[in-house]
């Protein structure tokens, strides 16, 4: 019913929208070492700052909570509704081309700029939805709070800080991914495990490996050193490999060495089919040498048993990850478990690693955690996790949930749909938290990279549903 005037006011206000988020975004606000007064730096200090400021420019009632965490009330009355967004970044990083990172820009329908999109640009947007709400006049009946984090990027410690002095709003969204609502994220079990065995000098031996650096990371390149090993003979398996996995390999040798590099490609362990594994590919191709046996060998075959690699056909993942490991497993709506193998490292005595997998809502410890346990156990390989992170679902025929569909349709006119992920949101341990918004879901806005940009116009529409979310929910 209020649609018209929503819709009138955000249009006017769009020049006024697009400078509060460029002087944010004009803030280098990457998490920092921790100063008095300033858990992350002085840049998450300045934005949190500057952000505050603007709301309270507009009217409304601010508190800072240590500064961690900002927030901005609409009235005084029950609470109802948390919009919970965040001012810290990611790193600029280089490849930048239309604008300097900190230098916002607006061209061809776009703004340009480090957290444009993740998460400034949505922050404000949710603030203009609150704007137009309480300027216009609409009468509702409980509050609406924004909440602005300053740590979602590196482990939201300042989530954590600002529920342990205050409860969870009975509903809550997160405008920090794309439309339409993320109603389900994937538990999560990050395995570590470590194992050991006896020294073996008998050639032709691996002396070394390592692969990896973050376990939530598809490896990108991988390397091993190898003594008394037949270089034509390794060189012939390596090209193989390479048509076969579209994996990389260099083969050098030096002083009675050799030395094997397997180059793949990045990828987040929430999809790891979008990468190519360097790590178990260079496993792939050691499984093929002939190494003299030894309890090493034993756990390398082990573990390219355990957690073998994703296979794809026509983009159809083959087989069941996580089968070997006794944690094979899906559901309608969350989907398939992944598995990931992160990081690897071997000596001449000992191991340690890590896998990433991906869990659907019907996973727990005694389904996941366990079968894994005991599965790596047989092979004598430690896994030592003692927990996991549990899936998060908020049901989709949920009052609160069909509400934020219903507003998308209206404002879009396309079917409104709940969504699961494989990675994590600022929500993923409130009771009942969604992500919603705030790009389309076609929309591939450079988040995290080079030349990161926000639509103008979509943002404009995210604080229109924002807005109409709240009439629907508080009035």
């Amino acid at each position: 019913m209020y649609r018209e005037k929503i819709d009138k006011f955000i249009d006017a206000h769009k020049t006024e929208m697009l400078e509060d988020i460029a002087e944010l975004c004009k803030i280098d606000s990457t998490k920092d070492s921790y100063r008095a007064g300033r858990p992350y730096g002085d840049g998450c200090f300045e934005a949190l700052g500057a952000a505050l400021h603007i709301a309270e420019c507009y009217g409304f009632s601010i508190n800072n909570y240590d500064n961690y965490v900002g927030t901005v009330d609409l009235n005084d009355k029950e609470k109802q509704l948390d919009i919970l967004a965040h001012l810290d970044i990611v790193p600029a990083g280089d490849g930048w081309t239309v604008t300097e990172p900190f230098v916002p820009v607006v061209k061809d329908g776009k703004i340009y700029g480090r957290g444009t999109a993740d998460d400034k640009g949505p922050a404000i947007a949710a603030l203009y939805a609150m704007r137009a709400v309480k300027e216009l006049g609409i009468p509702v009946k409980k509050n609406v709070r924004l909440i602005l984090g300053t740590d979602e990027e590196c482990g939201s410690s300042d989530i954590r800080h600002y529920y342990s002095v205050e409860e969870e709003a009975p509903m809550t969204f997160s405008p920090d991914a794309s439309f339409p609502v993320i109603n389900i994220e994937k538990g999560s079990l990050h395995g570590q495990f470590t194992a050991e065995f006896e020294k073996s000098q008998v050639l032709p031996r691996m002396v070394s490996f390592k692969s990896g650096t973050k376990s939530n990371v598809v490896p990108s390149k991988a390397e091993a050193l190898f003594e008394g090993l037949d270089g034509s003979d390794t060189e012939a398996f390596a090209h193989t490999l390479e048509a076969e996995l579209g994996i990389r390999f260099d083969v050098t040798s030096e002083g009675g060495y050799m030395k094997i590099e397997a180059f793949g490609e990045n990828g987040h362990a929430s999809t790891p089919w979008k990468g190519k594994n360097a790590l178990t590919g260079l496993l792939a191709l050691i499984e093929k040498l002939e190494l003299a046996e030894c309890g090493q060998v034993e756990k390398i075959r082990a573990l390219k048993a355990l957690i073998p690699d994703i296979v794809l056909t026509s983009d159809v993942i083959v087989g069941f990850p996580g089968k070997n490991l006794g944690i094979a497993m899906e559901d309608e709506e969350s989907g398939q478990l992944t598995l990931t193998f992160s990081m690897l490292e071997i000596t001449e005595t000992s191991l340690s690693g890590d896998f990433d997998s991906r869990c659907p809502i019907c996973s727990n410890e005694e389904n996941t955690l366990k079968p894994a346990k005991a599965a790596m156990a047989g092979y004598g390989i430690s896994l030592n996790n003692d927990s996991m992170n549990p899936p998060h679902h908020v049901p989709g025929d949920s009052q609160f949930v069909q509400t934020l569909l219903k507003s998308y349709e209206m404002y879009t006119g396309r079917k409104g749909e709940c969504i699961a992920i494989g990675g994590g949101t600022y929500v993923h341990h409130l009771k009942n938290g969604v992500a919603f918004g705030a790009a389309m879901p076609e929309t591939e806005n450079n988040m995290h990279g080079p030349d990161e940009f926000a639509v103008i116009d979509e943002l404009l529409m995210s604080a229109k549903i924002f807005a109409q979310v709240i009439t629907e929910l508080c009035c």
